[in-house]
């Protein structure tokens, strides 16, 4: 019985990591660790293996940085600034919570834009930092989903196999 919840558990958790995807105040990486850590101390303390845990370490960093990394290549590329990146930044986390799931895209957008012409750029400029801004939210959500399918694809294989 405590293993079917725990499993429920678990499942419900790794989905919930996708919701983080939208709403970012969601840890998208602590709610697949809960759900690795209790498969761990409360189904099989011994399936999960040394490197496993080290993959996910490595998995999770990526996962994190995925977000910084996108929000500051594509925002830079575009020729955006410092100030527009972190608005960018700032902007999705509120965004996540003004109509949903568009306002994660519709916010950053439109305060990168604002930045930008605030900072003496041109109209071409400043929408072409939003443009950015919009290209690095995509850009890293896809990247999250890919690094989130894979961690949790790795726990499966090890789990079953």
């Amino acid at each position: 019985m405590l293993v079917g919840i725990m499993w429920f558990i678990i499942i419900v958790l790794f989905i919930l990591s996708f919701v983080g995807i939208i709403f970012p105040l969601i840890p998208a990486a602590l709610v697949l660790w809960i759900g690795f850590l209790l498969y761990h101390f409360f189904i099989n303390g011994e399936q999960l293996t040394l490197i496993f845990w080290i993959a996910m370490g490595v998995w999770t960093i990526l996962l994190i940085g995925s977000d910084i990394i996108a929000n500051s290549y594509f925002v830079k590329r575009f020729g955006g600034s410092k100030w527009g990146e972190r608005g960018a930044v700032i902007a999705v986390i509120i965004g996540s919570f003004i109509v949903p799931p568009f306002g994660i895209l519709i916010v950053p957008f439109i305060t990168v834009f604002i930045i930008e012409m605030i900072q003496r750029h041109d109209l071409k400029e400043a929408m072409l930092a939003a443009v950015g801004s919009l290209i690095a939210f995509l850009s890293g959500a896809f990247a999250k989903i890919i690094i989130q399918l894979i961690m949790i694809i790795w726990f499966i294989i090890v789990v079953l196999f």
